[in-house]
């Protein structure tokens, strides 16, 4: 194979490692074309391509978490990563870690490993490499990885999020929570909340949004039942599907343009968090980006109608 087809042959698996990484699509994608920009140029053929081309984008990736780790601290309000609709690199052997080290609720949970610690846990836990590529990528002796992996598993293992297995349940759950939020059900919404379920919002300061955290069935379901049929009076609609391999909804103005991201944490048969990203610096590798301002002004104007 030519290089060009070498590289575009394991692109899906660089992107989902450069993803994990760093939390962000837009980030994961510059990582990977960086790879390609060092791998065309370099003289030399590496024994293997795969891992020299995963070493290359684990070190991308670890740069640049770094300097993206000051922007996260200035973050204005709560900080999701950016939503992802599917996985481009799939291993039938890996699949249950790969979906979830996937979950918001993971990524989330990453942020709180230093950009070693994440990406030895990343390449090792998700990918299965051995500790031999994973010293080579993030440039530390096999004992030191070994150390790091110790520390990084303590640190996850305290919070390490759980959900429904059974894929079809979830959907289902998602379902009648979706038929339930287009109706404005309060009963209906507040029988498929966790009794502490919590309602986060990421607009990072860009864009409005219902509330930085709700937290209960009852205001959860109140708020919901409140609001989106008011989105749905200025034309918003919404289309149920799997956003970082948990139930979602990607919901999209009367032009179809994208306003924002809903994920849904299930376990036990009820949900436990719900995310809201709506930051449209988040959105736009997802299409032409809705104008939120907007719309929150039309949704007040109904409001003040109704008084």
């Amino acid at each position: 194979m030519s290089k060009v087809e070498e590289f575009e042959e394991l692109r899906p698996l660089l992107f989902s490692i450069a993803y994990r990484i760093l939390g962000s699509v837009s980030e994961a994608e510059d990582a990977v074309q960086e790879t390609w920009l060092r791998y065309d140029g370099s003289a030399t053929l590496p024994t293997s391509v795969k891992a020299f081309l995963s070493a290359t984008v684990t070190r991308i990736s670890i740069d640049v978490l770094r300097s993206a780790r000051v922007r996260r601290e200035e973050y204005v309000g709560p900080w999701f990563p950016e939503p992802l609709l599917s996985d481009p690199y799939q291993d039938p052997e890996r699949s249950a870690e790969l979906a979830d080290s996937v979950s918001m609720a993971a990524l989330l949970l990453l942020e709180r490993l230093s950009p070693l610690e994440r990406s030895v846990f990343v390449l090792r836990e998700a990918f299965g490499f051995g500790f031999d590529e994973i010293a080579s990528a993030v440039g530390r002796s096999e004992a030191a990885c070994r150390q790091l992996l110790v520390r990084a598993r303590r640190h996850m293992q305290a919070g390490r999020p759980r959900f429904d297995a059974d894929r079809h349940k979830r959907q289902e759950l998602a379902t009648r929570f979706f038929d339930a939020l287009r109706d404005g059900d309060v009963a209906g919404l507040q029988d498929l909340l966790a009794a502490d379920v919590q309602m986060v919002g990421d607009g990072g300061g860009k864009a409005p949004q219902l509330a930085r955290a709700v937290v209960g069935s009852e205001k959860v379901a109140r708020l919901l039942a409140a609001f989106f049929p008011l989105l749905a009076r200025v034309d918003v609609t919404f289309e149920p599907q799997e956003v970082n391999g948990q139930p979602g909804a990607i919901f999209r103005d009367r032009d179809g343009k994208v306003l924002h991201a809903l994920v849904l944490d299930v376990l036990d048969a009820q949900i436990q968090t719900i995310r809201s990203v709506i930051n449209p610096d988040k959105l736009g590798h997802l299409g032409p980006v809705a104008d939120a301002w907007a719309i929150d002004g039309e949704v007040r104007q109904i409001r003040r109608q109704a008084k």
